[in-house]
């Protein structure tokens, strides 16, 4: 068997390892046969904090621990001579992880997935295309199976979760939406177009960007939670803390934040107020 079907395979066992997560309701996982989770902040490419992560997590040492990455594609990395973004090499890591540890290491849906998913231009790092950046880093690599390999992926990015939820009413989601947010859209699967365009909850869900007390506490309240760990802003320090109740994780760089938190009862206020860590 040649490489690029290896690769295949990991690719695909891993949308399925997603699929099949216990707990899953539509795209909202309940988190289940979990003592506690480390979670990572948004990656962007970054490869190296990735490896931080796992290393950290030492998920063969803690069978019952889980582990949460999230907003992966889209970094600061490139083939040379014009041959595109190299974050893919790290969608395919974290199939590799999801196949190697099923049910325990969960890929976070972020607003740089669904652009990618849907052809939606981002603006960032002063590139022109971060979504066409991307595939012409799959075919600089895959060369004229190149849109085979992206179809697994864009089948990745369609099953991905949306949110995390813990026994002890820890929720994890990429960042606090607007208040008009519609839970219900979580729970449907496949997710309906509208729900992914300006306007839907689930585009909100990802792109939100109102970290005020009041905004947080409608959606801890819309979803049954008591703390919230989010990303997708940017913080050079690794992490902030908008208010009390939550926290915001940033991976992308050095130095990179992290979070690890009981998964299977309730998190006191200290705990919670402790947990952020940075990567070594």
């Amino acid at each position: 068997m040649n490489p690029i079907d290896q690769r295949l395979i990991t690719l695909r066992r891993g949308v399925i390892a997603c699929r099949e997560t216990p707990g899953r309701v539509g795209r909202l996982i309940h988190l289940a046969d979990a003592d506690d989770v480390l979670i990572g902040g948004d990656l962007h490419g970054q490869l190296d904090n990735l490896r931080r992560l796992v290393r950290l997590a030492d998920l063969v040492t803690h069978p019952r621990r889980h582990l949460v990455i999230q907003e992966i594609v889209h970094g600061p990395f490139r083939h040379p001579n014009g041959g595109g973004d190299r974050s893919y090499q790290v969608v395919e890591a974290a199939c590799a992880l999801m196949v190697q540890f099923p049910g325990r290491v969960h890929y976070l849906m972020g607003n740089h997935e669904l652009a990618q998913l849907t052809g939606r231009r981002v603006g960032k790092m002063d590139e022109d295309d971060l979504n066409e950046l991307f595939k012409t880093g799959v075919r600089t690599t895959y060369g004229t199976r190149a849109d085979e390999v992206y179809g697994v992926y864009c089948k990745l990015f369609e099953s991905a979760p949306l949110a995390i939820r813990t026994a002890g009413r820890l929720l994890i989601a990429h960042s606090v939406p607007a208040r008009e947010f519609d839970a219900n859209a979580l729970t449907l699967e496949p997710t309906p177009l509208e729900q992914l365009a300006p306007g839907g909850s689930v585009y909100a869900l990802v792109w939100g960007r109102d970290t005020r007390p009041e905004t947080l506490e409608t959606f801890l309240r819309t979803m049954d939670a008591e703390y919230l760990v989010s990303g997708h802003i940017p913080n050079d320090a690794g992490y902030e803390r908008p208010s009390v109740r939550h926290l915001i994780l940033d991976c992308k760089g050095h130095p990179a934040g992290a979070a690890l938190l009981p998964a299977n009862r309730p998190i006191t206020p200290e705990e919670f107020a402790n947990c952020h860590q940075l990567l070594s």
